[in-house]
């Protein structure tokens, strides 16, 4: 069975790092994929963990030799997703988390439109803005960029096959974990398993004794 792509995004500032950090811990054979970018790296950031934090030269390598499952140029930075921790993952049967911006999210949509994505939503623009300015990550211009491109992202949010506003984080991250664990419901995601079980009553009636 291959793994499930599960693409999330939102605005920046929208709480998707934060609700995806509280559900990764809760469900068993979920992963998530380090990004690689080219931004400079915030206090409390892990190479390797957060990110993969690498030039502008080493990214257009990359992109050269087709490293990337996508990438796109985001508030001035380039990011972009490693093919071949996907591939890992998907292929070992594990769903993969991709914590990626509206551009790359609409990208991957449409290569793999069986994909499962989830727009996370603020409950406000003044909310938003609220949240950003508190990260303290911004410069000025940096902040007024962001909001002015939120404008444009949240309008895509009919893309998505689930949108989850969130509020407060709790029941936003529990909202998320439903919308996940649904879809490791749906029948075509479970065709294998049920497949095993249809066997067994078919063995079971070619051995009925009542027979």
């Amino acid at each position: 069975m291959i793994g499930t792509l599960i693409i999330i995004s939102s605005p920046s500032g929208g709480g998707k790092g934060t609700l995806i950090k509280e559900i990764l811990p809760r469900i068993p054979d979920l992963r998530y994929s380090v990004s690689f970018t080219t931004r400079a790296m915030r206090e409390g950031e892990v190479d390797g963990h957060d990110y993969h934090f690498i030039t502008r030269d080493e990214f257009d390598r990359r992109i050269a030799d087709g490293e990337f499952l996508e990438y796109a140029e985001v508030h001035g930075n380039y990011y972009g997703t490693s093919r071949e921790q996907v591939a890992k993952e998907t292929d070992a049967g594990r769903d993969i988390i991709l914590e990626i911006d509206v551009q790359g999210a609409e990208l991957v949509m449409r290569r793999f439109p069986d994909a499962l994505s989830v727009f996370i939503l603020p409950p406000s623009f003044a909310i938003l803005r609220e949240r950003l300015a508190a990260r303290g990550t911004e410069n000025p211009e940096s902040l007024t960029l962001r909001l002015r491109n939120s404008w444009g992202e949240v309008e895509k949010y009919g893309l998505f096959k689930y949108v989850v506003i969130n509020d407060e984080v709790e029941p936003a991250a529990n909202a998320l974990e439903t919308v996940i664990l649904a879809e490791r419901m749906r029948s075509i995601r479970q065709k294998a398993r049920v497949q095993d079980i249809l066997d067994s009553f078919d063995a079971s009636k070619n051995n009925d004794p009542g027979d």
